[in-house]
């Protein structure tokens, strides 16, 4: 047996070892392949997400329909559809580097990781099949410096107005709030000159949006008000990093109230730690944890952290590797300590079927997405193009 039967067997052993291990590990499990890989994975409805190439040249974009087997709670045996469904697309000529769907509208807007600008896009609806560009919002800004293509592009936030509208900003001293009408007006702008690159902006009250840099500098900032905030910074860390520090972040939609009163946020940083601070006392992280991941420094692109919208007190992350990996805070404290991890989902990082794609060499997942209702449902997606939804058993007991 020469050295690439060898291997042949034992990735064969490996997906007959991960397919065994899921009948128990996953209550459903379905796989999709896309043409090109995705970045982006945001949901347009409960059963439909919205997806985007971001390769150099010509990407599509696309609505997908979930496999409606997953949403078969009862007799899934007599629902044959079990793939995702392509219900509408169209082209774009440059990458998508970030994509947000706006409430309440067939309506989403991309940046291409390239300029500051944004492109608005009209998704369709039944009548046509088409997802078709709009308009641009141009930004007077000069284009921030860095080293990578991604790293000039603009972070974007829908905003929770009753007309529709966006938050955009690739610097904290560029960050501004656009009117989605047929003029595209600028309706806030953020009155500061900081030059520190955004990582994440995200709204928690109709008034207040966070923006967290990429040295870990939180901002909780309130649109009544043109001021910058002082900035409420990330502890230092446990262990001399060997490379720079990246950080992102997400806040829980525990912010109802007009200043966002009991919201959460979760800052990740590239070397796998995690930070929880509560926004009535910013300044002393209620959970901190040293994540049981493997790190190589290059988990920049693609880092990314989320609350379970429906799981009190479970964070998923991806970008380190192929897998997600699902952490509950409930043994977590105020000290660094090292943290195993709930649930990994490992799918991308095997071999695929011969009919499905390249190789999983070096696999790395591109994006997850938690579903907004269901508590075990997540998504994700990786650089060989594959887009999984999935339904965990959570391995811990049950509780009355």
């Amino acid at each position: 047996m020469d050295t690439q039967d060898a291997e042949n067997d034992m990735m064969d052993d490996m997906m007959d070892d991960w397919f065994i291990e899921s009948l128990k590990t996953y209550k459903d499990l379905y796989v999709y392949h896309l043409d090109h890989p995705t970045r982006v994975i945001e949901w347009t409805s409960e059963k439909t997400i919205c997806v985007a190439g971001f390769g150099s040249g010509r990407n599509e974009i696309l609505e997908l329909q979930l496999p409606p087997k997953l949403f078969a709670d009862e007799n899934k045996g007599l629902c044959a559809q079990r793939d995702f469904k392509v219900v509408h697309g169209g082209f774009t000529d440059g990458p998508i580097h970030c994509l947000r769907h706006i409430p309440g509208t067939r309506c989403v807007v991309t940046n291409d990781g390239r300029s500051s600008s944004l492109q608005v896009w009209d998704v369709g609806g039944d009548e046509s099949d088409v997802i078709r560009r709009t308009s641009s919002i141009e930004v007077d800004a000069a284009d921030p410096p860095g080293p990578a293509e991604g790293e000039r592009g603009s972070q974007v936030a829908a905003g929770p107005t009753a007309q529709p509208s966006v938050l955009h900003g690739s610097l904290l001293g560029h960050v501004q709030l656009t009117r989605l009408a047929s003029e595209n007006t600028c309706c806030y702008t953020l009155e500061a000159e900081s030059s520190e690159p955004l990582s994440s902006l995200q709204f928690v009250s109709p008034s207040v949006f966070l923006a967290c840099c990429r040295n870990g500098n939180l901002y909780a900032v309130d649109t009544r008000s043109p001021s910058l905030p002082p900035p409420t910074p990330v502890p230092p860390p446990a262990a001399v990093p060997m490379d720079p520090i990246h950080w992102c972040m997400d806040a829980s939609a525990g912010g109802s109230s007009p200043d966002a009163a009991g919201c959460r946020v979760a800052r990740l940083s590239s070397s796998a730690e995690v930070v929880v601070s509560d926004l009535r006392y910013p300044g002393s992280p209620t959970h901190r944890a040293l994540l049981d991941i493997r790190t190589d420094g290059s988990a920049l692109d693609h880092l990314r952290v989320s609350w379970a919208p429906a799981l009190e007190d479970c964070v998923a992350v991806s970008g380190f590797d192929g897998g997600v990996q699902i952490f509950s805070m409930s043994t977590w404290g105020p000290d660094a300590r090292e943290q195993q991890v709930l649930f990994q989902h490992r799918g991308h990082s095997l071999p695929p079927s011969e009919c499905s794609g390249p190789t999983a060499g070096g696999v790395r997942t591109t994006s997850h997405a938690w579903h907004p209702d269901r508590p075990h449902t997540l998504l994700s997606a990786a650089t060989d193009g594959s887009v999984h939804v999935w339904d965990w058993v959570d391995p811990r007991p049950a509780q009355d």
